[in-house]
């Protein structure tokens, strides 16, 4: 056997993963004025997501949920990336611990 009949068939099997892994769907929740926008967001069921929290104020805001499993600090003026799911159909709330009276919402599993 040769090395290009084991190469061939090991790219091609590396090139059709590579599109699965890059349809991660993407959200975006801004945090401004110490609340989250917007405050409630819908993404689908069964799938991992990728939800990106853009921080637009000075100080640092924390995007915390206990049903989700997640608590990352978003500096001021900054983003952070946090991958969720799949989930079940249901209703997750979060909120910014540093805030907690304004920055709340919920995300929305259909």
């Amino acid at each position: 056997m040769r090395l290009s009949d084991l190469v061939l068939p090991a790219a091609l099997a590396f090139s059709l993963a590579l599109p699965a892994a890059a349809e991660t769907a993407e959200y975006r929740l801004v945090i401004k004025d110490h609340r989250f926008q917007p405050a409630e967001l819908v993404i689908p069921a069964g799938q991992k997501v990728k939800l990106i929290v853009e921080n637009q104020d000075p100080t640092p805001e924390e995007f915390e949920s206990h049903p989700l499993n997640r608590e990352k600090i978003i500096p001021g003026n900054s983003k952070a990336t946090i991958y969720i799911g799949p989930l079940t159909p249901g209703r997750y709330p979060f909120f910014g611990e540093f805030n907690p009276k304004t920055a709340t919402g919920h995300i929305v599993v259909k």
